[in-house]
């Protein structure tokens, strides 16, 4: 793709390289990933909003709706995959091109089908369409964390998939303004159309490509065989997949359980999405100074306290109980989103520490591993998001609440703090990275990462 050269040289843990020339490259870089990734998560979420504006005339049951979008969460953690591994061999600045025009596909499909007597099947198709959307955060991620030393991942990472998460709460407002003006679906696209195309043509003007980031089949095989690969993908089930399978779920659970008109679901749906996008900076700062696993397993502990209250609401049909619980525990789970993606460079650099690689070396076997694991993490984190819509059709199909799905959410993260407890920080003060004595085998400590 012709256009911004390919950066040939780059070396962020260069403390004089950073400071002379990568520190603004990659804060340009990050500035322009961000547009894009939250216009990529607006899109994703696109149908979150639309079963809002889906009356009687539509002839779609709360269980059918829910469906809708749990076809969008599928598409979205499936395309997570060829996502991560089309920076490396497309360049970051030109997938990020690519990756932002493709979004113009479900964007007009769903502008020309949304009225009532489209058919169930071409609405499952266009919400699957939008899974694009959720690719985009993969290759967001894998880029930007080829721009940044390991010391600043957490709040780089952070305010990447931060700002991208924001695109949630962001299509929710203006849907609420669409709607409190008494307009349809068709508005609220007609304003997301011309921002995908800013966003493709800001990623042609102001991004680069890494020369030094190649596809590499390798490390590809060697974070699929990494067992960390899996576990992180499994606590990362439990803090983005509630974050996205909540906020495409909450504003049904209001309308289906609590009798919440669409101007009033509207109207409290983007709060949660907001606070849990803002705060996951905050995470991965947090976990930048006291070590991800640390705050990754008080925050699935406060979870499930907070879905405890949220089933108690639920059972006792309390309106304000229930909005106040779930808003906190959207804002658990961006807390949680920040500390386990800082978690993941950390523990392949300590690996990299665990052979015997030092400096230079060692980091560039973490930013190999961690780059190509990334979008397994991803993908399998976001399938999160369908288990979860998955789970309120189930029980608003049999006992017409959602109490039953909340239970099962609370059992899970309890399940989420065991592990985080017993693979990364038990017994975690007793071991060391560095090497005890000479000719000693590194230990691996992963309580810091």
């Amino acid at each position: 793709m012709a256009g911004r050269s390919w950066i040939e040289e780059w070396d962020p843990e260069d403390e004089a390289f950073w400071r002379d020339t990568g520190a603004g490259v990659a804060r340009r870089n990050l500035a322009f990933s961000v547009l894009s990734e939250h216009i990529g998560f607006s899109v994703w979420t696109l149908w979150s909003v639309m079963v809002l504006f889906m009356g009687p005339e539509y002839g779609i049951d709360p269980a059918g709706k829910f469906f809708l979008v749990s076809m969008a969460t599928l598409v979205g953690a499936f395309v997570r995959v060829p996502y991560t591994f089309a920076v490396a061999l497309f360049g970051g600045r030109n997938w990020t091109v690519i990756a932002a025009s493709l979004l113009l596909v479900p964007s007009v499909a769903a502008f020309v089908v949304m009225e009532p007597g489209t058919s169930y099947g071409t609405f499952l198709l266009c919400a699957a369409l939008t899974g694009v959307g959720g690719g985009n955060f993969a290759s967001s991620m894998t880029n930007i964390n080829s721009f940044f030393p390991l010391r600043k991942k957490g709040w780089a990472l952070g305010l990447n998939a931060g700002g991208g998460n924001v695109g949630v709460p962001v299509i929710q407002l203006i849907a609420l303004a669409v709607i409190g003006a008494g307009g349809g679906p068709r508005v609220l696209l007609g304003v997301y159309i011309p921002l995908v195309v800013v966003a493709a043509l800001c990623a042609a003007l102001f991004m680069d490509n890494l020369a030094t980031v190649r596809n590499d089949t390798g490390a590809a095989g060697a974070a699929v065989r990494d067992v960390h690969t899996w576990i992180m993908s499994f606590l990362y089930i439990g803090t983005f997949g509630s974050f996205i399978g909540y906020s495409f779920a909450f504003g049904l659970v209001l309308q289906t359980q609590f009798g919440r008109t669409p101007l009033q679901a509207a109207g409290v749906t983007f709060v949660g999405p907001l606070l849990g996008s803002l705060i996951r900076p905050v995470g991965g700062r947090l976990a930048d100074r006291f070590g991800g696993a640390r705050i990754t397993l008080w925050t699935f502990v406060a979870m499930a306290a907070a879905t405890g209250v949220v089933a108690l609401a639920s059972v006792r049909s309390s309106l304000a109980l229930f909005t106040g619980a779930f808003i906190v525990v959207f804002v658990l789970s961006g807390l949680g989103n920040g500390s386990t993606y800082k978690m993941i460079p950390g523990i392949f650099h300590a690996k990299a520490l665990g052979k015997g690689l030092t400096g230079e070396a060692a980091a560039a076997y973490g930013r190999r591993l961690s780059g190509a694991s990334m979008g397994l993490i991803g993908a399998v984190g976001a399938l999160g998001g369908l288990g979860i819509n998955l789970a309120f059709r189930q029980s608003f199909q049999r006992a017409g609440t959602g109490t039953g799905a909340f239970v099962s959410f609370l059992a899970f993260y309890a399940l989420c703090c065991a592990v985080t407890w017993a693979v990364y920080l038990r017994g975690a003060a007793g071991r060391t990275v560095a090497a005890t004595g000479a000719g000693t085998k590194p230990q691996l400590s992963y309580a810091e990462v």
